[in-house]
Formats: C-alpha cells, structure tokens, sequence
C-alpha cells in the first residue's frame, strides 16, 4: 500500500506547509483514532522543544478527544520516552511531535503502537486512506478527555536509570552533556547526576527557536572544545530528540554510531551474551564490518532508517544495531533508539573495564569515506542506469576488497548520494569524483 505523508519517520515538514498545518494535524490524529482506537482508548503526546510543538499538540489533542479517545499530554520528552510510557501508562498509542535533528522550523509526527514499537507500512497507509475525510466528532456523551501528566519526566528518568548495571555508578566521573536544546536537555542532566557523575552542560537552555541550532548530535564542535577545555573524560550529545547520539572520548575526537556499536557488541560478547548478528546500514562503515569479522562476530546491513535495522534484528536475532548518525537499537533495554540509554551503556563498559572510550575504539580502524551528492533532473534509481552500474562495477574492481560503493537515491529530494569508502584517502576521492562525474552525465 502506497503512502504519501509518511516517510520512513512518521510525517515531517516545514511548518505552515502542507503536511506540517494545524488542520493536518488535526485530520491525521482523527485518523489514526479511526484506525488504532475506534472504540476508543488512551493516546499519550510527547514532543520536542520547538515552539511549533504548542500549535500541533493542540491539534492533535482535539483531533483524538473528538475521536472519543482519552488524551495523556506528556510535555516536552524524548522519543524513546514515549515509547517507554506508552506501555507503562498501558495505553493504546503514543505520539511524538518532532522533527528529530531537522531545525526548529520543521516539525514532525510519529506514532508507537501500544509496545512501544512504530507502526508498520500497512497501518500507516490505511490511516492515510482516511485523511481525506474531515476530523469527525462524536456525540458529548462519546467524546474524550485530556489531562497533563506531571511525573512523565520522572518516571522516565527511573527507567534510563534502571538500565545501568546495579552496583556500578559514576562517582568521580566528569561528563559534559550538550543536550541540542531539545527534548532531552532536562532528563539527560539528571540521570547522569544520579548516578554520582559532575555534569557541565551545554545546549541545554531551550527557547524554542534554538534547537539543534550549533549544537547536539549533528554539530558536536563546542561539545570537542568543552571536553579538551575542563578535561573531562567523555562527552555526550543528543539529538533534537534524543534518540540519536554522538560521543566525544577524551582526547575531544568523535565517537560515532558505528564505533559505539562496535564497543557494545565487543562488551557482549567478552560477556557472552551477543547473540544474533549485529546489524547496521549500507551507509555503516566498512571498518565496523571488518573489526567485527576479525572477532568472529557476524555483520548484516540493512536499509537506511532505524525501522528497516530494528526489522533485521527481529528477523535474525539479534540485539545490538544502528546507525552510524548515532541511532542505535539495544532491545535488551529499549524497544527503539535511544539516545541517553545507549550514552548509559557505553559508560558502565568504560567503568567496568576501567578503560577511556579513546581505548575501547581503538579495535576498530574507521575507513575513510567519501560522500558526494549530485542533482537529477527528477527522483530516479540509479540501478536502472546500465552506464552508472557499469561505472560501480569498474570502481569496486579498483577498490576491491579494501573498499565500497554505494549509490543511494535520496527519499526527499532529486539527490543521488554517491558514497565511496576505502584504506587510501585519495583513492576513495578519486573513485567519487568519478562515479559522481557519471551520475551528472547520464542522469544530472
């Protein structure tokens, strides 16, 4: 079943242009009372620091209530917060307004099911079968309610807290957190101060307009400097909405999604508890795949985007898997990506073998890689181009084994991403300039 609204992510857009409007909002949330709680039921809406997230929550809340579902309005949590509290409040449907690390100025709309998981294609496309009806109401005796919920926070910070190992804290641990001026700027603090760690944080002053803007996950530059500055032994940064992070270790230099992967997945294992196979992107990087094989651990790429990991994982075994962005997937904690929850497991790893992260990457070499984006015409696969796969096919033979190609067709724009990793630096580039110079030709 087709859709045209959702994405890989729920539904995103600038605000104020279709899909991103109060009216949208308020025949998408009638919808999916339609589809997921016709009888009705119980929906909780979280969201993010964007000061757009007040317009859409309102929407959404009288989309639902008018529906005949009760209403839980969580305030400003992280993603995997909903998630978690969805089935803690035991209700039918949870609802994030965020637009993850995108700027303040765009907003989104995702769904959980009631075990805190997305929802799948066909569900999506069947609530979109009905947003071309108006939000219906029903009669006052039918109709829901809506009340706040103030210990949403707290009870989220328990959980986050309850996945760090018993025993174990972070006394004498100094940490700087940069929370993106988003959801996670208030809890992440938190937790990590009750575990005994010093936190100095920073893009943690949220004003609505300030998310992701310098700061978090996807501009981790003060978070370097700040490390080198106070000399603390690790850096934290979340996303917008703090299902994504990205680590600075010690010596201020990136720890990305695929070297934490690859500290977990070595941590399990010295544990004998890695089962399955561990589970990353087309997009991972070829080190991650190669570290891993040198360990005997098996290796599976998926599709770009966290549902398409979490589907590989299910389907195969495993536990451990993500992105190299910093979305990774740990179901024995968590039931999607979670940010300050993965942040937590890195540092009981750190505190366990008495090791800085600098040490517990070391394993793992990340190759270096390459990504050139080249404007089409219009949206096409690049796989139906016999002069562009002849031209993959000559850059693999030239990289062989000690590199990789990969042509990917943006899903929001006519973009082909040319991606080419490899040992040698200028080869990798070469190899790039190349394909991309073939993409412009055939397709630009």
């Amino acid at each position: 079943m087709s859709r045209k609204y959702f994405g890989t992510d729920g539904v995103r857009g600038t605000v104020g242009e279709e899909p991103m409007t109060a009216e949208f909002a308020l025949r998408l949330s009638s919808a999916a009372a339609q589809t997921l709680v016709p009888e009705g039921g119980k929906v909780l809406i979280g969201k993010d620091t964007r000061l757009s997230g007040y317009m859409f929550e309102s929407a959404l809340e009288a989309g639902f209530v008018a529906a005949g579902a009760d209403v839980l309005l969580l305030g400003p949590l992280p993603t995997p917060a909903i998630a978690n509290l969805t089935k803690v409040f035991n209700a039918d449907l949870g609802v994030v307004l965020s637009a993850s690390h995108n700027p303040y100025y765009d907003n989104g709309i995702k769904f959980f099911d009631r075990n805190g998981a997305k929802l799948s294609d066909e569900v999506e496309a069947k609530i979109e079968s009905l947003l071309g009806n108006s939000a219906i109401t029903l009669e006052s005796s039918k109709i829901g309610k809506a009340i706040r919920i103030d210990t949403a926070l707290d009870r989220y910070q328990a959980f986050c807290r309850s996945t760090f190992p018993v025993g174990l804290d972070l006394n004498g641990v100094t940490i700087v957190f940069d929370g993106a001026n988003g959801a996670g700027y208030k809890v992440g603090p938190r937790t990590l101060n009750e575990l005994g760690a010093e936190v100095i944080t920073i893009g943690c002053s949220p004003n609505g307009r300030n998310i992701n803007h310098g700061c978090g996950s996807t501009h981790p530059e003060l978070l370097q400097k700040t490390v080198i500055a106070v000399g603390a032994a690790v850096g934290i940064a979340l996303d917008g909405d703090g299902d994504r992070v990205v680590m600075v270790d010690e010596c201020g230099e990136i720890v990305d999604g695929d070297q934490m992967l690859y500290v977990l997945a070595m941590a399990l294992k010295a544990e004998d508890k890695l089962v399955g196979p561990v589970v990353g992107t087309v997009m991972s990087n070829l080190g991650l795949e190669h570290a891993l094989e040198d360990e005997g651990v098996s290796f599976r790429r998926a599709a770009v985007g966290d549902r398409y990991v979490l589907e590989e994982l299910r389907d195969y075994g495993g536990i451990v898997g993500g992105e190299t962005s910093g979305h990774l997937i740990y179901l024995d904690k968590t039931t999607t990506g979670d940010g300050l929850v993965v942040a937590l497991q890195i540092l009981a790893v750190m505190r366990q073998r008495g090791k800085q992260l600098s040490e517990l990457t070391s394993g793992m070499f990340r190759y270096p890689q390459t990504m050139l984006n080249v404007k089409t015409k219009k949206h096409l696969d690049p796989d139906s181009y016999p002069e562009i796969c002849e031209a993959v096919t000559d850059a693999e033979i030239e990289l062989a084994k000690a590199g990789r190609v990969v042509l990917r067709a943006s899903g929001t724009e006519p973009v082909i991403r040319v991606m080419v990793e490899g040992r040698d630096q200028r080869q990798v580039l070469k190899v790039a300039k190349s394909l991309a110079a073939v993409v412009t030709q055939v397709a630009g």
